[in-house]
């Protein structure tokens, strides 16, 4: 019988190759032929409020404004696209792979009431701007209640004049 070694870092690195494997199938992470995991390439956004529209800026390096597609449907604006791979597969090895490829989508809510016509998008130099226009907000409409004989007031008036208004306009 032969005496094996106890090493304890090799036991807390096969544990933790393990744990990574598990996690990988139950988030269903890619990996390449050598079971390194394969990554997912979600490109950059920020949005940022202005007083009467948001503006929506992506960057998209080695991306065409021809692989790009901007959809409101429904309060949701989706961006997706695909950034593809400029290598062309020859008798050359590679030494380290790090750019991501492949398809991606970013999905945001937008509120209630955005015109889906009025979004507007540009591309230049690998930045997409979206320009989405702030919805009409409804302003609240005050109505006085009278009391006994006392006429009510609408809007700072009396319902009179705001009746006599109505009538001339």
């Amino acid at each position: 019988m032969a005496i094996v070694r106890w090493e304890p870092v090799r036991e807390l690195t096969t544990l933790q190759s393990e744990m990574n494997r598990l996690f990988n199938t139950f988030f269903d992470t890619p990996t390449t032929g050598d079971g390194a995991p394969a990554r997912r390439w979600v490109p950059a956004m920020d949005l940022v409020e202005h007083d009467d529209h948001f503006v929506l800026t992506a960057d998209l390096p080695g991306v065409t404004q021809d692989d790009v597609s901007i959809e409101v449907q429904a309060d949701v604006l989706t961006i997706s696209g695909e950034r593809r791979t400029s290598r062309e597969s020859s008798g050359t090895g590679y030494y380290r792979l790090e750019r991501s490829t492949g398809a991606f989508s970013r999905t945001l809510t937008l509120p209630e009431g955005v015109d889906p016509e009025a979004v507007e998008a540009s591309f230049a130099n690998g930045v997409l701007e979206v320009r989405i226009p702030k919805p009409e907000q409804r302003k609240p409409r005050r109505v006085s209640i009278s009391v006994g004989d006392a006429p009510a007031t609408i809007e700072g008036g009396t319902a009179g004049e705001a009746e006599a208004a109505d009538r001339a306009a």
